[in-house]
């Protein structure tokens, strides 16, 4: 065929691709599955990584329906080089090919009439089936209530496998059955509090035709998790899965490292390489390096400018929904992700949606199986140690992740754990936390060009977070006081018995915010800023001097705890 040299932004129809933009040939998955294949046989990877592509290319290669004329789309490519063995596979089997990702509605009818749609134009693709003896008449029925969308919960469950069993004895064939995004309904209902229905409904659907049926060849499943533990496959005894960590297939989905720099050399450019890999390499599938393959495309189409291209509007959705529930510690382990930084944690894959609030390792695990973490290393199963590392694995998915958690920190309420914690230490004189806690907001909060606007900013985030404290606290701002003004003064009222004053320097190297801090600590004493306290007659007072350095800040204090002043 001849090549193209445009890439395919949002196209997942694999003759379309072929006949019309560029192809990075993965036709060698055919072969691994002529070469064997399970029942059943599970791909669980991020959303808009090629799966559907990978599936129409299936699709075409198989089906039995318009072989002559698909036979042309697989000329040139590693399934033809594989030799005649494999290409007299080509349009071989009956195929059902239907995909589950539109299936989005806001409760459990509208799902079903969802599937109704899904399933309506599968078998308006079959209608000659309704022609000549091939079904009863009672199957003809029920064929035309599936067609004029009158069918019930009961008949939608079990059509998917009616049809295969149909197309069974028209072609005396056993069938190849792909089914794609399947858990996508999983998620919308989670979203929309139908979760136990869908499941229902979903294992019904899926089991039927999956499990014991005669009339199946195999089938290829895709989706981004695997749905085990609601025992949506339990009954399968033969499913195969390949997840982001375990199963092969690493790179059905997504681009190799080698792939990529054919695609850079092709479209003239190998100087951008670097930049790309940069941006949207990091991915590790079953310990091989992966592209995500719609950002690569995205930033081709966008004239190779680098950018957030990527959408993963599920792996969005959990992210909120796990950042509501976040501990303190979970948001700082956050903070340090987005900062180079690495986490620790045992890997199931297998979790179901309600557990991502009950621990990390759900949290984690999760955000691994939609495409916010990669893995480091992998677990040592022959150890029964299901711990890995696992780090954000690009720049793009930094900015993206960046965007969901200050969005979240930025709403942080006078109720918020987080928050809390920064105002008790400013309180109680514990540095360490405050530091800590300090630092936190300022690399999610502050920008390079924020900081560059040097103490005023400073001055004004921090005086943002002491807001939460009226009217249990008066909070002065920038006011005359001893010798000079104060940067920040909190004065006790209604009862409270802690003042505290804070004064703030800015430091031009990190080196230097020790010694920074440690002057400004020095200006409240030198000009007595402490004067109105102890006109108020507050006993307990806690001094901090802080440094700021771009988005890093030092703090140093002392009170005079305990001082009753006449």
């Amino acid at each position: 065929m001849k090549q193209h040299y445009v890439m395919p932004v949002g196209v997942d129809d694999f003759k379309r691709v072929r006949e019309e933009y560029y192809y990075v040939d993965k036709t060698d998955f055919i072969k691994t599955m002529i070469d064997g294949h399970s029942q059943a046989t599970l791909i669980t990877r991020p959303r808009r990584f090629g799966k559907t592509l990978a599936m129409s290319m299936l699709y075409y290669f198989f089906n039995l329906r318009d072989k002559e004329e698909n036979r042309h789309l697989f000329e040139g490519c590693a399934i033809e080089k594989a030799g005649d063995r494999y290409m007299q596979m080509q349009g071989s089997k009956p195929v059902i090919f239907l995909s589950l990702k539109d299936i989005k509605e806001r409760d459990f009818p509208g799902m079903l009439a969802n599937f109704g749609e899904v399933m309506k134009n599968l078998y308006y693709d079959y209608r000659f089936l309704l022609d000549g003896d091939t079904l009863l008449p009672s199957e003809k029925e029920v064929y035309h209530a599936i067609l004029s969308l009158n069918a019930d919960k009961t008949r939608l469950q079990f059509s998917l496998k009616n049809l295969s069993d149909y197309l069974f004895r028209y072609y005396k064939k056993p069938v190849l059955i792909l089914i794609d995004e399947y858990d996508a309904p999983i998620q919308y209902a989670w979203d929309n509090d139908y979760y136990d229905d869908a499941i229902t409904f979903l294992r019904n659907y899926l089991s039927s035709v999956l499990k014991s049926n005669p009339c199946l060849d195999f089938a290829v499943i895709t989706g981004v998790l695997r749905i085990a533990k609601e025992s949506i496959f339990s009954s399968l005894n033969n499913l195969k899965v390949s997840s982001v960590s375990t199963g092969g297939f690493a790179d059905v989905a997504g681009f190799s490292e080698a792939e990529m720099k054919r695609i850079a050399s092709d479209l003239g450019c190998p100087d951008k390489f670097e930049e790309i890999k940069n941006w949207y390499d990091g991915y590790n599938f079953s310990g091989k390096e992966i592209y995500n393959p719609w950002s690569v495309i995205s930033y081709f189409e966008n004239e190779r400018t680098p950018g957030a291209y990527w959408v993963n509007t599920s792996g969005n959705t959990i992210l909120r929904h796990m950042l509501k529930h976040a501990t303190p510690r979970q948001t700082k382990e956050l903070v340090s992700l987005l900062h180079g930084g690495k986490i620790r944690t045992s890997l199931d894959e297998s979790i179901i949606y309600n557990e991502i609030y009950k621990n990390s390792d759900a949290l984690y695990s999760m955000l691994l199986t939609t495409g916010y973490l990669t893995m480091v290393d992998y677990p040592d199963y022959t150890e029964d140690d299901f711990r890995c590392t696992m780090r954000i694995p690009n720049r793009e998915i930094r900015v993206l992740f960046k965007r969901e958690v200050m969005s979240h920190l930025k709403s942080l309420g006078p109720d918020s754990q987080l928050l809390g914690d920064l105002i008790d230490s400013l309180l109680s004189g514990d540095t360490e936390t405050f530091n800590e806690s300090l630092n936190t907001f300022l690399m999610l909060m502050a920008s390079f060009y924020d900081t560059a606007n040097r103490e005023s900013f400073y001055h004004g985030l921090v005086l943002g977070l002491l807001a939460t404290l009226i009217p249990r606290y008066e909070v002065a701002s920038n006011r005359e006081s001893g010798y000079g003004r104060f940067d920040i003064a909190i004065f006790p009222v209604k009862g409270q018995k802690v003042g505290v004053i804070l004064e703030f320097k800015v430091a031009e190297h990190e080196s230097d915010m020790e010694s920074k801090a440690r002057e400004a600590l020095a200006q409240i004493e030198e000009k007595n800023y402490l004067a109105e306290f102890h006109q108020r007659n507050i006993p307990t007072i806690w001094q901090y001097g802080i440094s700021f350095c771009g988005k890093k800040c030092h703090i140093m204090e002392k009170t005079n705890a305990s001082l009753v002043f006449p």
